[in-house]
């Protein structure tokens, strides 16, 4: 059960649309990862500032 020719070229429509799929979700994942790695960051400051005073 081979592939159908072309569908790994890069010019059908499946192919983009699978490339558009995994680029969206290497967006948002790195953004939520982002948000993530603020927020913990941002919390470790606060727990410092508290064991300070």
């Amino acid at each position: 059960m081979s592939p159908p020719p072309g569908l790994y070229s890069g010019t059908s429509t499946l192919a983009l649309v699978a490339r558009a799929s995994v680029l969206t979700f290497g967006v948002v994942y790195g953004n939520l990862k982002l948000k993530y790695l603020k927020v913990k960051a941002n919390s470790l400051k606060k727990a410092e500032a508290k064991a300070h005073h």
